[in-house]
């Protein structure tokens, strides 16, 4: 009697269930995979000659350290970003910062759902467990108040709308004031999406070598970024929790409230004592 040879899985398939059950059975370690390869991945892209103004290949300690800060949206540099990175590299800083911006663990999240194709319990608690925007007491968390794993879902997809609608109001806010600076159309056009990510992920990165100075006293253009700026601080599941409670303050979580007050102390607190140093 012949026996059938047995067919091994293509690589890829094999790899993808590796994936997959990594992502399934230890997510933690899984974001930390995503924010190393993110890191890595950046890394490279900056230490390609096209990615520099020069034409030349960055430095491997400007290219690393460029990756870490925009992937941890920290604004800081090595290197004058506006005149040292070329045309394509303000673009792997745009990417990288909006990833960073969006969040390494809600990456990882997504990441986690595209290749599994559905979010096991524990992403699901990895995702929208400290931070369940849907928590209102404190201690230990009631079956009542356990986290909706349906909800989720909605986080992942409040978390693409906001980073879309924000970043585009404010783009469109500011850019026919660059419009009236002398700033070229498509400059312009490009510039205003720019500096609309960097104010929505409180980064800061600028693509031109004069700043902000051009519009110092525009409260026009300020007060867009401000707005951006805003919504950034107080983060996702702040947003996406007032997007179904604004009218009705009484169903807001501990976590909302305590964001909310916290920012509006600080930033008041913070606009006083500027005013009396100067």
């Amino acid at each position: 009697m012949r026996t059938r040879p047995v067919l091994r899985d293509p690589l890829g398939a094999r790899i993808q269930d590796r994936l997959r059950d990594f992502a399934s059975g230890s997510p933690a370690r899984f974001a930390v995979l995503v924010f190393a390869t993110l890191i890595a991945i950046f890394t490279v892209l900056f230490s390609l000659p096209i990615a520099t103004s020069s034409g030349e290949r960055a430095p491997f300690v400007d290219a690393f350290f460029t990756a870490v800060s925009v992937i941890c949206v920290t604004g800081l540099s090595t290197v004058d970003m506006a005149t040292f990175w070329s045309p394509i590299g303000h673009v792997f800083v745009f990417v990288g910062v909006e990833i960073g911006g969006i969040g390494v663990l809600t990456v990882a999240s997504i990441l986690g759902l595209v290749i599994s194709r559905k979010l096991g319990l524990r992403q699901k608690l990895m995702a929208a467990g400290d931070a369940n925007p849907l928590r209102i007491r404190r201690g230990p968390v009631a079956e009542s108040q356990a986290v909706r794993l349906g909800e989720t879902r909605n986080l992942l997809a409040t978390v693409a709308v906001s980073v879309l609608v924000i970043e585009l109001f404010v783009a469109i806010l500011i850019f026919p004031r660059m419009l009236l600076e002398g700033v070229p159309p498509l400059e312009a056009a490009w510039e205003s999406v720019y500096i609309a990510a960097m104010a929505f992920t409180n980064t800061g990165f600028l693509p031109t070598s004069t700043g902000l100075e051009p519009y110092g006293s525009d409260w026009w253009f300020l007060g867009a970024l401000m707005i951006g700026v805003v919504f950034g601080a107080i983060g996702f599941p702040v947003i996406y929790a007032l997007s179904r409670n604004l009218r009705r303050p009484r169903k807001w979580s501990l976590h909302v409230k305590l964001t909310l007050v916290t920012f509006g102390i600080l930033t008041l607190g913070g606009a006083i004592a500027y005013f009396a140093l100067e």
